[in-house]
């Protein structure tokens, strides 16, 4: 028989609700063959705050798996020897402190911790560009992530212990010479940092530990290129810049989730094939094929995939790779006079882009600019996809077809039980009740004073974890040594120069904004701890090239700071979008207080992954419009915007 190129790792990205619920649907799939874990967190453990946090209310399980402290990941892991396992953790702010618990856990099972394998998420740098789970400042975050390779050069020597992540990139809209260039650029900041930290002899084998985690979309031709270019320059990076000869240090090795930017809450069964061609844009050229895979579930548009939607994605891959032929060949493209050229033409925009960021100063200086640029790049895609020249299958054209009978009943998407945040927090109390309390502020202590003298956290961070202390505690202190951070919005006060074919609303902001007696105010805010920011971006960027004035202050807002500054600025129409499915709690706690605050008059948009029953509780409540992402065509909100702005009876 002919010989056949091992298999990529086959993953899903998972978890929910609890850790022990968690722990449930990990050796699940494990059993339905998937070969390495890749786990989610929910934003509150992501973000550094426990369960019982005023922020955390209403995230607790939503998107990923809480995890307050040691006895929570010892239920993630129950009875998966992590020794035999490969384990993908997408964390960020708090990586160092979620691997600490990981190796405790580890330890307490008798592992040999030098045999762990896998990868820990920890780029804080697109965090404060696309993703949003950052806490502290660039400079001690990138810190944080070097103490984290430090450390694993030590003592986990088949661990990953940076994954460049360029996924959350294209999610943000970047174009792949974006892509590609804020991620080497990222890259290339971290071994910067990192040099300094290993003795120099050590150096190339970390370089050659270094990972990524990219995106690919539906435009799979130009994806492949890609990512043989994103090959082609980390080698020529590592080669030129750094000195390193070995080969197989200077390989771009990586991981991929494919788009979920691209999947449409319309016709949502078409994503099956969106996914399915996605994937083969990393697995087709084996010379640039990924190591790990895991697809987004087809019905992500519309919630929480089930198990069976989990299963389904990994089938697709399982087909891919053993009963297809693709493993018993070469490279299919090498030589190929067209891949080549779109090889070079991606290379070379990346490399003028990586110019521009090096005169900056590099990725740390440069996070404005690039987060400026990604929000353009968005507002350019999504202005394609309105004006039809990007067609989107159900979306823009052929709207009409047969209802999918995959969405029809009860049960097509997973909904988390809403007590699950009160057992949480529950557990949280008892453990906190149990621990040795002196032990744990000793450790707490140690860990302050480690961080202010800027010595590697890791190791008290792990003292930490065994000794009991929790996320937020851990965070607390990461906080209170090196200070909160706010990123960029993307968002300019200035209109752009592309205005063109917004007159009409131009002018019907501008009559209304006389009738209002001054300029139509729109405060859009983003409540709870859902980073996903692109929506409220670009709702805010098209409001303010429609004239209106507009105040947007970025992510991870209280209810409480909506409403005041919807007081203080004295707002026409308050936009609130939230993709983390904790709308029902953090608008209910909105609504109440716009009414608190005598703003019964003010209209409230919503926007968000918001499913149709919970749209009508919205309305109840006294949300004027409900927006989810099959509402693309953000004129037509705007529209609805001046309309609901228009004083007196006439906005009736």
């Amino acid at each position: 028989m002919t010989q056949k190129d091992k298999p990529w790792l086959f993953r899903t990205y998972a978890g929910h609700s609890t850790a022990a619920k968690s722990n449930a649907l990990y050796r699940g799939n494990l059993a339905k063959g998937q070969t390495g874990l890749s786990v989610a967190f929910d934003l509150p453990t992501q973000t550094g705050y426990d369960s019982d946090h005023v922020l955390a209310r209403g995230e607790v399980g939503k998107v990923g798996v809480p995890i307050c402290h040691l006895g929570d990941m010892r239920a993630l892991f129950d009875q998966i020897p992590l020794e035999q396992m490969n384990t993908s953790m997408t964390i960020n702010a708090t990586a160092p402190w979620l691997l600490s618990l990981y190796i405790a856990v580890a330890q307490e099972q008798g592992a040999d911790i030098s045999a762990l394998q896998g990868t820990v998420q920890n780029d804080l740098i697109k965090e404060y560009l696309s993703r949003g789970t950052y806490i502290c400042p660039p400079k001690p975050s990138l810190a944080m992530i070097t103490d984290v390779a430090a450390y694993t050069r030590e003592h986990l020597p088949k661990w990953n212990p940076m994954n460049v992540c360029s996924y959350h990139l294209q999610e943000a809209g970047a174009t792949p010479q974006q892509e590609l260039a804020y991620a080497l650029a990222t890259g290339i900041a971290v071994l910067d940092d990192l040099k300094t930290k290993v003795p120099e002899a050590e150096f190339p084998a970390m370089v050659g530990r270094i990972s990524f985690f990219v995106n690919a979309g539906i435009r799979f031709v130009t994806e492949l290129c890609k990512m043989r270019a994103f090959t082609e320059l980390w080698d020529e990076i590592c080669r030129d810049r750094y000195g390193i000869e070995d080969e197989k240090y200077r390989r771009f090795r990586y991981g991929v989730q494919v788009n979920s930017l691209g999947l449409t809450e319309q016709q949502p069964e078409n994503n099956v094939y969106r996914i399915l061609l996605e994937t083969l844009a990393v697995t087709l050229s084996k010379n640039a094929r990924a190591r790990a895979v895991q697809l987004p579930a087809w019905n992500e548009a519309l919630g929480l995939p089930r198990p069976w939607d989990q299963q389904w994605s990994l089938r697709m891959q399982q087909i891919l790779a053993y009963e297809t032929d693709l493993l018993e060949f070469g490279d299919l493209f090498d030589g190929n006079p067209v891949i080549a050229a779109k090889v070079e033409e991606l290379k070379s925009g990346a490399r003028d882009e990586l110019a521009t960021l090096d005169a900056m100063g590099g990725a740390i200086a440069a996070i404005d600019y690039m987060k400026g640029r990604l929000v353009e790049a968005n507002a350019e895609r999504l202005n394609r996809i309105e004006a039809n020249e990007t067609v989107v299958v159900g979306v823009n054209r052929w709207q009409q077809g047969e209802e999918s009978p995959l969405t029809a009943g009860d049960g097509a998407i997973m909904v988390v039980d809403p007590a699950v945040e009160q057992d949480q927090i529950a557990r949280l109390n008892d453990w906190r009740a149990g621990r040795d309390e002196g032990a744990v502020q000793l450790a707490l202590g140690a860990l302050r004073d480690a961080a202010k003298a800027g010595k590697n956290i890791m190791p008290w961070s792990i003292a930490a974890a065994k000794a009991g202390a929790t996320t937020g505690e851990w965070a607390g202190i990461m906080r209170a040594v090196h200070g909160e951070y706010r990123g960029p919005t993307g968002v300019s006060a200035s209109p752009s120069n592309r205005t063109e074919g917004l007159e009409p609303i131009r002018e019907a902001v501008d009559a209304v904004s006389a009738r209002l007696g001054r300029r139509l105010k729109f405060v859009v805010g983003k409540p709870g701890l859902d980073g996903h920011s692109n929506g409220a971006e670009q709702i805010a960027f098209r409001a303010r090239d429609c004239g209106m004035d507009i105040t947007y202050d970025g992510i991870r807002l209280t209810p409480e700071q909506i409403v005041t500054a919807a007081r203080d600025q004295d707002a026409h129409v308050v936009g609130v979008s939230i993709l983390s499915g904790s709308h029902l709690p953090l608008i209910e706690e909105l609504m109440d207080r716009m009414r608190a605050a005598g703003l019964t008059h003010v209209p409230v948009v919503v926007g968000g992954i918001i499913p149709d029953d919970d749209a009508a509780r919205l309305t109840g409540m006294g949300v004027a419009r409900v927006y989810t992402p099959k509402d693309f065509e953000l004129n037509r909100i705007m529209m609805d915007i001046v309309a609901l702005a228009e004083p007196g009876d006439k906005a009736a």
